[in-house]
């Protein structure tokens, strides 16, 4: 213990130096003064050097692999190195190769490994190692091998997810290093660590594959925003920060989402069928006018009629340029047909195309006289307007009369349209691409940036004519070193935002690598949403078909996948629940038996020792007080679950992908009460726990728990 403790004294020693040098250098590239695109990737390149040292402090080294061959290894949550002895590592880095056989080797494969040593620490103290020596007949050692996992996951839950870097299993390794460059589905039971693994894959592919992935970052996608915060934590421990963590309800930035959708119109809402009510919306607002409309022009009124506005309605739709873009042909071709008629009449008797220059002149100043009347600009608003995604859907689901006119199911109707729920956001995603920008074609940006442009060179004039410039003409001006839109541009603010910052404001960032946890829950059009946020097609899934209860999610992975990645998914299961106790799983599993029979639960790791229990009770809200007061003096995390209006609970939705030390599952009768649904959350419900599990109930306990021991009420 000794000689372990003063090498891992030696580790952090080295890393303290280390990080030292990394500040320095960081300051240093805060006063580069080379280009400003050259210093801010200096800047973020150091920075992230900082972080990375910054997060080892915990478990900075937790094993020791000794090989056959006599060498030693020892790993850690990132790499050192000896500099003066050729830069040879003290220290692999989990992700490194030559560290692999630390989580895969086996007493009938021992990778050339001799003896694998598990270190458990506290702060930069080691309290304790076990050793298992490879090669040896039987399973002899097999719990010492054990011994950091069982530590692990009897350990009191925190807030939030911890890294598994120190007890990675062989079968969670395996596909943590897979090499696929399409989607990895990795499905698996309560418990069974599919979303650390998932993390711990980012992690992975940043560390090998950092030069292709460091510029995009990765998007990760949690059901809700309590399990975004539970999980929010790991990749940071790993010392990856270029990640972006949202809820399907964020994929639209700035969008807040304020209502909720019944089951049957989030089922509309997420099938690819409402593609067709999208796209008959956005051409229900690009209209002909009932009667022409008198536009004054000159001397020669003229007139906007049907026939025109069909012309030009038919040649921008031909254009295939989205419906804010193609507004411009549709302008342009009206605009062409009142200045042709304009110029025969004005120009009668004197004026002929013959004559180019003055044809051209006059048609100019028609088109401007146009472009500013009034009646013609709000004509043209009618007919073909300007629309933002929230603005086009807002007003269709706020009038039954544009739904109906839509073909659009009388269900999606609302009283307020921009009650955005969570089905709403791959919709308004949808419009963005339907409609195109607003502010590229309202000319706003481009009348600023000429603004600048002309203020800038403004200024280059007056530094040119100086008066007491030199005489000699070889004298050199501004405007030879420097032209106006350049000057112009040192205006625009620098955007210290990093990767991940920058990435969640804006809709159109694509990502080298997107993770979806739960993903069993996303629809058809979420799914559209995620593919265009990652056009490599570079995947982690992670979900348990058994677990859904959204009405419009994924029934089969092949039904998802297929339109995306042909041939390129692979599916990988993991079958060993780390976090439930057997105990625990045994009433689990008769839920899930009842609901879908034909799915086998997570085998347990461990038990607890401690039964399950279930109480009748009539004073519901004095039970679950009673339950938080104990909790409360104990070690760790507990949550009460429950049906909608019991105070004092939260919905089994709420609750997925999180773990708790203790659970109490309030009216389960009630949570069953909503079909396969309910079954899907009470089976949530029940596998939350990670020690101990209680149930209260006023009415009969439901058949599917009878295997509890009702106590005394």
């Amino acid at each position: 213990m000794r000689s372990e403790q003063a090498h891992v004294a030696g580790l952090y020693e080295r890393l303290d130096a280390e990080r030292v040098l990394a500040k320095g250098r960081f300051r240093s590239a805060l006063r580069f003064e080379g280009t400003p695109l050259e210093r801010d990737d200096l800047v973020r390149a150091t920075a992230r050097e900082v972080r990375r040292l910054d997060v080892a402090d915990h478990g900075l080294c937790f094993g020791r692999l000794d090989a056959v061959s006599g060498e030693r290894f020892y790993v850690g949550r990132i790499g050192l190195f000896d500099e003066d002895d050729d830069y040879q590592p003290v220290l692999l880095d989990w992700r490194a190769p030559a560290a692999r056989a630390f989580y895969t080797a086996t007493g009938a494969n021992s990778e050339g490994m001799r003896q694998r040593r598990q270190f458990i620490t506290r702060g930069r103290r080691i309290v304790e190692f076990t050793d298992e020596v490879f090669g040896r007949p039987g399973e002899a050692g097999r719990g010492d091998e054990d011994a950091a996992l069982l530590a692990a996951v009897n350990a009191p839950r925190g807030e939030g997810m911890r890294d598994i870097v120190a007890t990675i299993q062989a079968e969670q390794d395996e596909i943590i290093r897979l090499e696929h460059r399409g989607v990895v589905v990795i499905e698996g039971g309560p418990g069974t660590g599919k979303t650390v693994v998932a993390l711990h894959r980012v992690a992975y592919l940043l560390y090998t594959q950092r030069e292709r992935m460091e510029r995009h970052g990765v998007l990760v996608v949690g059901p809700n925003p309590a399990f975004i915060n539970h999980i929010s934590r790991v990749l940071p421990s790993l010392g990856e920060s270029d990640v972006v963590f949202v809820t399907p309800g964020e994929l639209v930035p700035g969008l807040r989402v304020t209502a909720e959708d019944p089951q049957d119109v989030a089922r509309l809402k997420g099938s690819r069928d409402i593609l067709e009510l999208l796209a008959a919306a956005v051409a229900q607002r690009q209209r002909v006018p009932e009667t022409p409309v008198e536009i004054g022009l000159r001397e020669a009124p003229s007139r906007i009629d049907a026939a025109t506005v069909e012309w030009a309605r038919e040649e921008a739709r031909a254009t295939g340029l989205p419906h804010n873009e193609a507004r411009a042909t549709f302008v342009e071709i009206i605009t062409y047909v009142l200045t042709e008629r304009a110029l025969g009449r004005i120009g009668r008797g004197w004026l002929t195309r013959d004559d180019k220059p003055a044809w051209e002149r006059v048609r100019g100043e028609l088109v401007k006289e146009l472009h500013e009347d009034d009646v013609f600009r709000a004509t043209i608003d009618e007919l073909w307007p300007l629309l933002t995604p929230e603005t086009l859907l807002g007003s269709l689901f706020a009038s039954a009369e544009r739904l109906a006119a839509a073909g659009g199911d009388p269900r999606l109707a609302r009283a307020d349209g921009t009650a955005w729920t969570v089905s709403d956001v791959p919709l308004l995603d949808e419009l963005v691409d339907l409609l195109g920008p607003v502010s590229a074609l309202d000319g706003a940006a481009e009348r600023e940036r000429r603004a600048r442009a002309e203020y800038a060179s403004r200024v280059l004039e007056g530094m040119t004519g100086r008066a007491d410039s030199m005489d000699d003409e070889d004298h050199l001006y501004a405007t030879d070193l420097l032209a106006a839109e350049d000057l112009a541009e040192r205006f625009d603010e620098v955007d210290t935002r990093d990767l991940a910052e920058r990435a969640a404001a804006d809709r159109d960032w694509t990502y080298r690598h997107v993770v979806v946890d739960e993903a069993q829950e996303l629809s058809d059009m979420d799914w559209r949403v995620l593919m265009r946020r990652c056009p490599g097609r570079s995947f982690t899934v992670v979900g348990d078909l058994a677990q859904r209860r959204a009405p419009a999610g994924a029934r089969s992975w092949e039904t998802v996948l297929a339109p995306y990645v042909p041939g390129r998914w692979v599916y990988r299961p993991l079958t060993v629940n780390y976090r439930t106790p057997a105990e625990i799983m045994a009433v689990a599993a008769s839920v899930l038996a009842d609901f879908a029979p034909g799915v086998r639960p997570p085998e347990s790791v461990r038990a607890s020792g401690v039964a399950p229990w279930a109480r009748q009770v009539d004073d519901l809200a004095g039970a679950i007080e009673e339950f938080v007061l104990a909790e409360a003096g104990r070690e760790g995390t507990s949550v009460v679950i429950g049906p909608p209006g019991v105070p004092g609970t939260v919905s089994a939705a709420e609750t997925k992908g999180l773990e708790f030390d203790a659970v109490l599952v309030v009216e389960p009768d009630r949570i069953l009460a909503d079909g396969p649904r309910g079954a899907a959350e009470l089976y949530v419900a029940l596998t939350r726990a990670t020690q101990r599990l209680g149930v209260l109930h006023r009415g009969p306990l439901p058949a599917v728990l009878a295997g509890l021991v009702d106590t005394a009420g």
